[in-house]
């Protein structure tokens, strides 16, 4: 006879819940629903990037029901991170930083909607190292979860057994719940804090996908009169096939590696013109803001 007691079980994932659920509050997005998010500290609301619109008013419902105007602080569409600060003293509690997870670990995802607390739990999927997003943010962990959780959570905590925090509920391609590991969103929130914005590569180029025989990259099929491509001399029907000598498979794979880091350096393009292969230096700009 086992000795497991699933009503315990039951009360402990419910308990997690409810002690995460003071940090937590609700907005209604650009796309007429709702999402959440969570208190991150100094009375800083973090959430998903893609529930918020530049320029849109907020209104956060808290987890006792009371209903605040919050500012957009900024937003890093390389890591999906959006911070926000409610006006006046918003209070609510911080979550303590979870250990290391494992795939099969307990993941307990906590939602808001309009001040009503919501909960799912499932496991972790996948753990992973380091990865780029495909807007070329560094990801610090890649963790996938096995967990239904529904739009109302997105931009909500996702914690581990002991209720303490993994990161934050996004969704990938199809739909996939991923979370953005705390130590990806304490970086962003520092930078978003202090300039409002997270540096993009900038390259100022239209890029097509091109397959033509053995030649695989990124066709240049327009230019920005001040940009960086045009100022290093790349021209129109250029193909991008190679980043300091790393092979370049398609646009997808450029703009990936047109991350934060990339934002003044100095980078050798592979590019084949009229058939044939040569190299142009170019220094990578910052992405204007509008």
């Amino acid at each position: 006879m086992s000795d497991f007691n699933l009503s315990a079980f039951s009360d402990a994932i419910a308990d997690s819940a409810a002690a995460a659920a003071p940090a937590t509050a609700s907005f209604a997005t650009h796309h007429h629903r709702t999402a959440t998010a969570f208190h991150w500290n100094d009375g800083y609301f973090v959430t998903a990037e893609e529930a918020v619109e530049t320029g849109e008013e907020i209104e956060l419902t808290l987890a006792a029901g009371e209903t605040v105007k919050a500012e957009l602080v900024g937003r890093d569409p390389s890591t999906g991170v959006a911070l926000l600060k409610p006006a006046g003293a918003a209070s609510a509690p911080s979550l303590a930083k979870a250990d290391a997870v494992r795939p099969g670990s307990l993941a307990i995802t906590v939602g808001n909607s309009e001040g009503a607390a919501l909960a799912v739990f499932g496991t972790v999927g996948e753990v992973g190292p380091a990865w780029r997003s495909m807007r070329g943010g560094t990801i610090d962990r890649r963790i996938n979860l096995a967990v239904n959780a529904g739009s109302r959570f997105e931009g909500g905590p996702v914690l581990d057994a002991k209720g303490a925090l993994i990161g934050m509920l996004l969704f990938g391609p199809r739909r996939r719940a991923l979370v953005m590991p705390y130590e990806t969103i304490e970086r962003a929130v520092a930078t978003l804090r202090e300039k409002g914005h997270v540096a993009r590569g900038y390259l100022g180029a239209g890029l097509h996908p091109v397959r033509n025989g053995d030649t695989h990259g990124a066709m240049v099929m327009s230019l920005d009169d001040n940009g960086p491509a045009k100022a290093a001399g790349l021209h129109l029907g250029d193909i991008i096939v190679s980043w300091n000598g790393e092979a370049v498979h398609g646009p997808r794979e450029l703009i990936r590696k047109l991350g934060p880091d990339s934002a003044g350096a100095s980078v050798t393009l592979g590019v084949v013109r009229g058939g044939e292969r040569r190299d142009v230096a170019v220094t990578i700009g910052e992405k204007p803001l509008s």
